[in-house]
């Protein structure tokens, strides 16, 4: 498999995913501004959608969308637990939280790559803190998103919620979601990918 990444976009979250089970798998970056991999590569004919993540398989298919490749990635490994079984309630859970993450949050700070006014960034703040009092008051009931253990959906979370500082949202008022992310951001996989990735990025002149 290839993961085509940018430096601490969504697709982080794959790539802690495919460390954290171990999977073979090469990393190739994109520069989204020129649509070129770093081996020169044009990325539209990876994935014409011109953004990150996508996932090539050995049989040069390609998988896009965070959520999607999230799922491709742990039903690979079913027996590690990082998405629940097919069929099961708690599957609905969990693909109701890769919605949620996606739709509500990601696309939220997502607007704050484009420009946009004072009114309209209030607004984008507004709505990102309100679904993060209802992602609060989850994590007062249970220690991780899905079910009693760590998985896909906790990746996704923490790497979205990472951006928060970048648009003026300071975390603290959280302290569940605070204690959450701390847990995550303390395992070995998570740690190896934010690294690889900040060494893939050229040093200024």
């Amino acid at each position: 498999m290839k993961l085509y990444y940018a430096p601490s976009a969504c697709s982080l979250a794959p790539h802690i995913l495919l460390r954290e089970l171990g999977l073979p798998f090469e990393l190739e970056r994109v520069d989204l501004r020129t649509k070129r991999t770093q081996t020169g590569r044009e990325y539209r004919l990876v994935n014409p959608k011109g953004y990150v993540p996508a996932l090539e398989l050995d049989d040069g298919s390609v998988i896009t969308e965070a959520p999607t490749i999230l799922k491709y990635i742990a039903d690979n490994m079913p027996d590690r637990g990082f998405a629940p079984d097919w069929g099961t309630r708690a599957r609905y859970d969990f693909d109701s939280w890769l919605n949620f993450i996606s739709s509500e949050l990601h696309k939220q700070f997502g607007a704050f790559m484009g420009p946009l006014s004072e009114e309209q960034k209030r607004f984008h703040v507004e709505k990102i803190t309100h679904r993060l009092d209802w992602v609060e008051s989850e994590l007062s009931r249970r220690p991780w998103l899905v079910g009693d253990h760590y998985g896909a959906a906790d990746i996704y979370l923490f790497v979205i919620t990472g951006w928060a500082g970048q648009v003026g949202i300071d975390l603290k008022r959280w302290p569940n979601l605070c204690a959450w992310r701390e847990q995550i951001a303390e395992r070995a996989a998570v740690k190896e990918a934010i690294a690889a990735e900040k060494s893939s990025v050229p040093e200024p002149a």
